[in-house]
């Protein structure tokens, strides 16, 4: 299978002592006697348990004791803060450690395998599981139970320029996300263009399903989706033959065809011919395109055309899951202007970048 197990199971030495409790000898025929101990078992030492270690774990926020204990007053229920982040969270989690357990991309954070993997079809399930758990993390980061605080100053001024006001930005930013007919989330961006007026300017935007907000994956190239198709990459190829595919195994009519189809496409004339040695680059995706191969392009050739580089500082979740469980089927307008007073504005301006602040 292509999820192979994602952790590696350790187990240590065990130290423990024990106590003799009993002595007895007993004759035996022979002129031999049976020596009888009971040993009863003390303290160990160092006892661990098995454990499995994680390359990707799910982030601690800064309010998690709190939220664990009695959720988002207002917004979630313990329950409801559970379902849309600890256990969501977890599963995607488990999933991205499932598909990179043992490769090189075990240790990669979800932003860069997002970016890696947006153009790649035969990784569309790495992209989406790595860019729905940074998006819902950029979520709820932004998150506090704490009371409501002032919005910093110079955040405010780069409000009021791009929208005219606070009003203004908040009615355009819950009209957009309770109009998005499915999942997905939306974003406030600051734009970091080349000139300073650009840099400076705030905008809306919107992102469906595991799309994602970073320029760098907005040129996706994955016309079948492996989480949403019951077929592999090509039309003939079933969801198990991809997976013997990418593990290099053969034995499918489908996986020999292709093979002899290319085999004989190249020239060499023998089906069962050992494929030629490769160099070089291939195609416009995967791990040998040129985009990929060719680390000496600059960041605007490996973008969408057109698109802009932005800052994420804001995200809101419209995900059925998020506001459901708490707020039923007609209550995502509510759920969302009760969110929008729990916005911790100071981590908004962290963010930004704004004046004085330092970007987290």
């Amino acid at each position: 299978m292509i999820l192979s197990t994602f952790g590696r199971r350790q187990t240590a030495l065990r130290s423990c002592t024990s106590t003799l409790v009993s002595f007895t000898v007993q004759p035996f025929p022979g002129n031999r006697a049976l020596i009888k101990l009971v040993l009863v078992q003390g303290k160990c030492l160092y006892a661990p348990k098995t454990q499995r270690r994680r390359k990707h774990e799910v982030p601690i926020l800064t309010h998690n004791a709190t939220l664990r204990a009695e959720g988002l007053r207002g917004v979630f229920s313990k329950d409801g803060y559970d379902l849309a982040w600890t256990g969501y969270q977890q599963f995607l989690v488990d999933k991205l450690n499932q598909l990179t357990a043992q490769t090189k991309d075990e240790n990669t954070k979800t932003k860069d395998l997002l970016i890696k993997y947006a153009r790649d079809p035969n990784r569309a399930a790495l992209f989406n599981y790595a860019s729905a758990a940074h998006n819902n993390h950029l979520f709820f980061e932004t998150l506090t139970p704490e009371p409501k605080t002032p919005i910093p100053a110079p955040l405010l001024d780069h409000i009021n320029s791009s929208f005219s006001s606070l009003d203004s930005l908040r009615a355009h930013f819950l009209a957009t996300a309770d109009s998005m007919f499915g999942p997905g989330y939306v974003w406030l961006v600051r734009r970091t263009q080349h000139s300073l007026n650009d840099s400076m300017k705030l905008s809306i935007l919107a992102t469906y399903n595991a799309g994602s907000p970073y320029p760098g994956a907005h040129f996706r190239l994955q016309p079948l989706d492996m989480n949403t198709a019951a077929t592999g990459v090509t039309a003939d190829m079933s969801p198990t033959e991809y997976a013997r595919m990418m593990k290099g195994e053969q034995g499918t009519n489908a996986m020999d065809d292709r093979l002899r189809v290319y085999r004989q496409g190249y020239g060499t004339g023998n089906p069962n011919a050992p494929l030629p040695a490769y160099s070089g680059t291939a195609g416009s995706f995967g791990p040998d395109s040129n985009t990929t191969q060719n680390t000496r392009l600059h960041p605007e050739q490996r973008r969408a055309p057109g698109g802009a580089l932005v800052e994420v500082l804001l995200g809101v979740s419209t995900w059925e899951h998020v506001w459901l469980r708490d707020w039923g089927i007609a209550g995502k307008r509510k759920f969302l202007e009760a969110l929008w007073e729990k916005i911790d504005w100071e981590k908004v301006y962290a963010r930004s970048g704004f004046g004085t602040a330092k970007r987290v």
